[in-house]
């Protein structure tokens, strides 16, 4: 089959791979028939090649047709249209019993000190062969896998393998409360989505902040205040003038760890690739590679004993926090990896109907061949040719 496979920084290709096929009885096969890009996949293609070898298929928003099941799996068949989440949880372990399924005890990779295993990220989380590509093994097909309706087109139930149960897990967390203001750092995919979920579970406010123009229009459509960072000298400053001189209730920071403006960030993640890979591994996961600008722009914007949500991706461990005010201001930090299961029984209803109150419609902006993935990922990055969001399709 073809997928496609990592061989070093920004360097993608398409390649003929051996097909998968049933390894555990509670495995399943899916044709693919779309993928998406995801703004952690960006992450691979520049600062975490330490953890990737040569080969390693990439990819883990994907959706398709079951083709084959294992013997232990009784609630899926061959036929059945399934969207599979980017994490891979049993639903019986003691974490899965408590919904926390991106921590779950069967897939966690103890090795590494990780939680559950990923589809196509890295050693770090089980190197298991992702989603971009013609087909993909499925293990805990028993659980993990969410069925779809037969109709529709696959952008309306493609974003539940990921950044729409990320964007209303950080939103969740945010705990706006009623008739609050919520702000969102980062009008990507995932911070589109939570605008919107934000609006939809009830603040009266919502604010977006971004820099690239078509994110920022994207937004308006949805009825999403926004806020241009190149045009503030002071984010945090001006967030605080603009909601009452005390700043939002919640802030959710939806960029992560290539956030732009912060330099010596750049510079150690730079530094890092550098290096061999053994080292630079040390370097990635021990010392840290976080450009922290948007997370500290959060935290001093968000209002005294309000809350900031983070769902954009952090990778390093000796992060400095402005803890002195955080604790003087009484904020409320959460995050995490998405509990994807958790959340989409929530979700699927509001897909199924044709008044599209979360606007899933509105946020592919290209669709490509699996072929053309790698000039896709180089055009996601770029924000080139107003690139907001990338569906394959194999």
């Amino acid at each position: 089959m073809k997928a496609l496979t990592w061989h070093g920084k920004r360097d993608v290709r398409v390649e003929e791979v051996p097909d998968p096929r049933i390894e555990e009885p509670t495995d399943a096969i899916v044709r693919i028939t779309s993928t998406a890009i995801c703004g952690s996949d960006l992450h691979l293609y520049e600062v975490l090649g330490p953890f990737l070898k040569p080969g390693d298929v990439l990819g883990h928003e994907p959706m398709g047709i079951v083709e084959e099941v294992g013997s232990g799996v009784t609630r899926l068949r061959p036929g059945d249209r399934v969207v599979v989440p980017f994490n891979i949880a049993c639903g019986s372990c003691w974490m899965c019993g408590r919904q926390l399924y991106a921590q779950c005890e069967t897939t966690q990779v103890t090795s590494e000190g990780k939680g559950a295993a990923l589809f196509g990220y890295t050693s770090l989380y089980g190197s298991v062969p992702g989603g971009q590509a013609e087909y993909l093994r499925v293990p805990h097909a028993q659980f993990g896998p969410i069925k779809v309706p037969e109709t529709g087109p696959d952008e309306r139930y493609l974003y539940l393998s990921d950044i729409l149960p990320t964007a209303w897990q950080a939103v969740t967390y945010a705990d706006t409360p009623p008739g609050g203001t919520l702000a969102v750092f980062g009008l990507g995919p995932v911070g589109q989505f939570c605008a919107r979920i934000g609006r939809h579970l009830g603040a009266d406010r919502v604010i977006g902040l971004d820099l690239v123009p078509e994110r920022l229009e994207m937004a308006r459509r949805h009825g999403i205040e926004v806020l241009d960072v190149t045009q503030l000298e002071d984010v945090p400053g001006a967030l605080i003038d603009l909601v009452d001189g005390r700043g939002p209730d919640a802030v959710i920071d939806a960029v992560g760890m290539e956030a732009h403006g912060s330099t010596s960030g750049k510079i150690a993640q730079t530094a890092a690739g550098l290096l061999p890979d053994r080292l630079a591994q040390a370097m990635t996961d021990k010392v840290g590679v976080d450009r922290l600008v948007v997370l500290k722009a959060a935290l001093k914007a968000v209002r005294r004993g309000g809350t900031v949500s983070v769902s954009g991706v952090y990778g390093g461990e000796v992060d400095p926090l402005p803890l002195m005010e955080m604790f003087d201001r009484g904020v409320q930090l959460r995050m995490g990896q998405c509990h994807v299961r958790r959340w989409t029984d929530e979700i699927l209803p509001l897909l199924a109907g044709d008044d599209d109150p979360l606007g899933v419609a509105d946020l592919r902006t290209h669709r490509l061949p699996l072929g053309d993935a790698p000039k896709a990922y180089e055009m996601f990055q770029k924000k080139a040719d107003g690139c907001v969001k990338v569906v394959l399709a194999p």
